[in-house]
């Protein structure tokens, strides 16, 4: 197709292996595809299209389970949503002015971080104080705008309260879903958005709902404390790897 004629065979191999995988870790946990996605997108394109290509996926495979998400989700992820559209710009502006070795490096950083906050002590069931869900959705929208990983900031702050698993995931896939759309807003309203990207996305999207259906189909197969430290161990291998290839 001449509208792909800018990316190699190894490229798009690259995004579709990385589709799968980190849909696969979504469907299983609720999050972690923009945290393995991007770092690995990173090293086979620019990391402003690397993250891009990586809000189209979030965005459309949180369309996809949109109702349940909605009618799950606990109400500070409609907090946190706010906050990420309101922010995500002022990332993907530092981002698009920023060198793309160093780019990668600060976005495989982020990645390091989600792996430290899964093995954060758990924190309490009740909800957070309103400064420390304003953090949350600052943080989670600039690194939705400079890594497209919003993840970090919102897992713990869900992942370790003893929320049920159910509400959990929905609340941190709302927020993912609004992350996306916030990503791809800001990237057109600042010219760095290549619309070819939306038609890759649409090519690796038959990855993404297969690796989602079968996290799924394992999640409910895995104990609490089992996913916690897959999801850890596939993180920190995620960040050491890109880690790695820039050292």
């Amino acid at each position: 197709m001449d509208i792909l004629a800018g990316y190699a065979p190894l490229q798009i191999g690259v995004a579709l292996l990385a589709a799968f995988g980190s849909a696969f870790v979504r469907g299983l946990t609720g999050f972690g595809m923009a945290i393995l996605l991007v770092p690995v997108l990173a090293l086979a394109m620019v990391p402003v299209d690397a993250v891009l290509l990586a809000n189209f996926l979030s965005l459309f495979i949180g369309l996809v389970d949109i109702r349940r998400l909605v009618q799950t989700a606990e109400r500070s992820a409609w907090t946190l949503c706010l906050l990420v559209l309101l922010f995500t710009p002022a990332g993907l502006w530092a981002l698009a002015v920023t060198s793309p070795d160093l780019a990668r490096f600060v976005i495989a950083l982020i990645a390091l971080s989600a792996f430290v906050a899964i093995y954060l002590p758990r924190a309490s069931d009740l909800p957070p104080g309103r400064a420390t869900t304003a953090g949350v959705g600052v943080l989670s929208g600039l690194m939705t705008g400079y890594a497209g990983m919003p993840g970090p900031p919102v897992v713990p702050y869900y992942v370790r309260r003893d929320l049920p698993r159910a509400t959990a995931k929905a609340s941190m896939l709302l927020v993912f879903t609004a992350a996306g759309l916030a990503g791809l807003g800001s990237g057109a309203a600042l010219g760095v958005l290549d619309w070819r990207l939306a038609i890759l996305a649409l090519l690796l999207f038959p990855a993404v709902v297969l690796g989602n259906k079968l996290g799924e189909r394992a999640s409910d197969a895995v104990g609490d404390r089992a996913w916690r430290i897959a999801v850890g161990i596939v993180l920190g291998g995620a960040a050491g790897a890109a880690l790695w290839r820039l050292v």
